[in-house]
């Protein structure tokens, strides 16, 4: 007689630690955040190419 009063209590007791956890309703996969649009780079002008002119001394050590 005590078995089976510890045997259904246990059992209840797995019953009810079943019911209670978990989220109800169907499962589904969250969907991902959306990508932040890219932020445009202001164009700079193009920077002059300095010449190789003769007139220009080297640099010195």
């Amino acid at each position: 007689m005590k078995s089976t009063i510890a045997l259904l209590s246990g059992a209840g007791l797995v019953a009810a630690a079943l019911a209670g956890c978990g989220q109800t309703g169907p499962l589904y996969m969250p969907t991902p955040p959306a990508k932040p649009a890219p932020v445009a780079v202001p164009e700079q002008p193009a920077q002059p190419v300095p010449s190789n002119n003769a007139s220009t001394p080297a640099p010195t050590k």
